[in-house]
């Protein structure tokens, strides 16, 4: 696979404050990457530091394989990493050709632009009258005007209501299905998981996790349990190494299975050991429950 961004032993200090640590990760060709993680943890910064805008304190980082500068490099990024600022007066398409002017794009890309974030019908239209979610759009079709091969969204659907929402995740797919890769940075658990191929979960800096969202959701799964003998299965399950961490609440028994096994296996096993369930469930973990699961031993 090709690489499009090398992130190596990266660290960022803000004084006695580690804001980025120790932080390595690759981001390859034709994939849609989300960094995930609370606020505070390292996204904004670690985009900050890769597009130039903020100094690291030490690591590094390279671009398509290191054959090139950053300065050059750069020409080939579209990104928006702050709210969409554009003139609130002109319309969609003369602000679009402010900065076609400043990025030497022929203006012919613009209605091809427009048209790829669906706002061709109202490029006419003055910026101030547009809704955060047309204006997030249009930042989008900025980014897109000098054909990057990488797009940067930090945050993107921040502040949208649900139907902004729903346009901007189905338009970054659109995007990365004709080539170009993501890497988006969000605080959305549900957003990371609907979106992105692979992610990168940080936290207070520091690389928690590093790969494919299916794989990282792709666990045994865990049990929902209930029964009379509730201290003696919880027990039984704490001595089991088929099973992870057990946990109760309300009377309900939740146990990770460390190895497969299916309800009615375990059912006939409890069973041949005297404990009647009245309640078996078998559930697949989700990424929110592995998010929690890996900021946990932080």
């Amino acid at each position: 696979m090709e690489p499009i961004l090398n992130i190596n032993n990266l660290t960022k200090k803000f004084g006695y404050l580690t804001a980025v640590s120790d932080l390595s990760f690759t981001i390859y060709k034709g994939n849609i990457y989300g960094i995930l993680g609370p606020n505070g943890s390292g996204k904004s910064t670690t985009l900050g530091i890769v597009l130039n805008v903020i100094n690291k304190t030490s690591g590094d980082f390279s671009w398509f394989g290191d054959q090139t500068t950053t300065h050059d490099a750069l020409k080939k990024v579209g990104a928006i990493i702050e709210n969409p600022n554009f003139y609130p007066y002109m319309s969609a398409y003369d602000n679009l050709k402010l900065v076609c002017k400043i990025k030497g794009v022929e203006f012919n890309k613009i209605d091809e632009k427009l048209k790829i974030v669906g706002l061709e019908n109202r490029k006419n239209s003055a910026f101030k009258n547009y809704s955060l979610g047309m204006k997030q759009r249009l930042a989008i079709a900025s980014a897109l005007l000098n054909d990057p091969e990488i797009l940067i969204l930090d945050e993107p659907t921040n502040g949208l209501d649900p139907q902004g929402i729903h346009q901007i995740r189905h338009l970054i797919k659109d995007i990365a299905s004709q080539g170009t890769t993501i890497l988006l940075a969000s605080h959305l658990l549900d957003e990371v998981e609907k979106v992105c191929t692979h992610v990168v979960v940080l936290n207070k800096g520091k690389n928690l996790y590093s790969g494919r969202v299916d794989e990282m959701i792709a666990s045994h799964g865990f049990f929902e349990l209930k029964t009379a003998n509730q201290k003696e299965l919880v027990g039984l399950l704490e001595d089991d190494t088929s099973f992870g961490k057990v946990s109760v609440s309300d009377g309900l028994i939740k146990v990770l299975l460390k190895t497969p096994m299916e309800a009615n296996t375990f059912n006939s096993q409890m069973f041949e050991k005297g404990i009647i369930l009245s309640h078996l469930v078998k559930r697949k973990q989700s990424l929110e429950e592995q998010f929690l699961q890996l900021t946990e031993k932080e």
